[in-house]
């Protein structure tokens, strides 16, 4: 790309796990000289490459890769975090003149991205550990009729159940005085324009799909997951945290500890990453219907099109790798 084409188009990619996303962001990184972003919530934390299906070393090798990585488990990194880096990121980018593609799993990210998000300031530290002290002897159920008197509107809206959505509902009444929907009111501008970006979803048959989950998640421990989650479990970390919540990892501790099997760790962690997936798929196409959805075997070709059009004739000839 030419620099100084601060309108440029940007790239979004976007689909259910393991439906080939980072292959085809990688290829047309490559193709373009893009700079590759990372939109996914797991795969920001440097404790869990494996276990998150992080590109490998290799891989980041080929392209510039930015945001994977770059967070310690022990920090509870939001989405208002999350947006704060990428602007950053997208900033360089514009300045170098290249082409951003954004890929990942995210949903809340790739929304925030076109469509902006709450402004809700971070929660101090001190507040979001006595909250968490307070579920753990109180219970769950206290802690909801609590945010029932102070939030009413969350009270009615979050199940008794719902352990992390209480809890971040009161971190937020504590330290603001004010409810989640009063800053809702008040978000954060969107980083791109909906009109500006070429979107696409990846969407693959969904048992072909659920079978290569299930493959990948095999391997994963023959590649190093097990040790990883070893590693994490080790450092002794709050489970409500976001990386201790990763598919798979929840389940792979129970068997460190002796609790279950592997292989019933195994399937556990693949049925949760089967359900993620079908989640994405209603995520996706309820809340963000710019997304074009197409066949992973034609994203390359189509996505090709459409970012030659973009940049133009003479940067167009050099996607003729990715038509094949």
């Amino acid at each position: 790309m030419s620099q100084g084409q601060d309108n440029a188009k940007a790239v979004l990619i976007a689909g259910p796990t393991a439906s080939g996303k980072s292959a085809l962001a990688l290829a047309l990184a490559e193709a373009t000289g893009g700079v590759i972003i990372n939109t996914d919530s797991m795969q920001v934390y440097r404790d869990l490459r494996v276990i998150t299906a992080r590109p490998t070393p290799q891989e980041e090798g080929r392209a510039p890769h930015r945001l994977y990585g770059t967070v310690d488990a022990a920090v509870n990194f939001s989405a208002g975090a999350w947006v704060a880096a990428a602007a950053a990121e997208l900033a360089q980018v514009r300045a170098a003149g290249r082409l951003p593609i954004f890929i990942g799993g995210s949903g809340l990210y790739f929304k925030a991205l076109t469509r902006g998000l709450s402004n809700v300031p971070p929660v101090p530290a001190d507040i979001r550990e006595a909250v968490r002290a307070r579920l753990e002897r109180d219970g769950v159920e206290a802690l909801h009729a609590e945010l029932a008197r102070r939030d009413p509107e969350a009270g009615q809206r979050l199940k008794p159940r719902d352990r992390t959505r209480i809890a971040r509902a009161l971190e937020v009444v504590e330290a603001t005085g004010r409810t989640l929907a009063d800053w809702h009111g008040e978000g954060l501008p969107p980083l791109l324009s909906a009109d500006n970006v070429i979107a696409v979803f990846l969407a693959p048959d969904r048992e072909e799909l659920y079978a290569r989950i299930d493959r990948r998640f095999t391997d994963m421990l023959t590649g190093g997951a097990l040790e990883e989650v070893e590693a994490l479990a080790a450092r002794g970390l709050d489970p409500l945290l976001p990386a201790m919540k990763a598919h798979g990892v929840p389940a792979l501790i129970r068997h460190l500890r002796g609790e279950i099997t592997r292989e019933e760790a195994a399937r556990i962690g693949q049925l949760d990453t089967r359900h993620y997936a079908k989640r994405q798929f209603t995520w996706f196409r309820h809340q963000l219907a710019e997304f074009a959805w197409v066949p992973p075997a034609e994203a390359q070709a189509r996505l090709s099109y459409a970012v030659s059009r973009s940049l133009g004739d003479a940067e167009g000839a050099s996607l003729g790798s990715l038509r094949a």
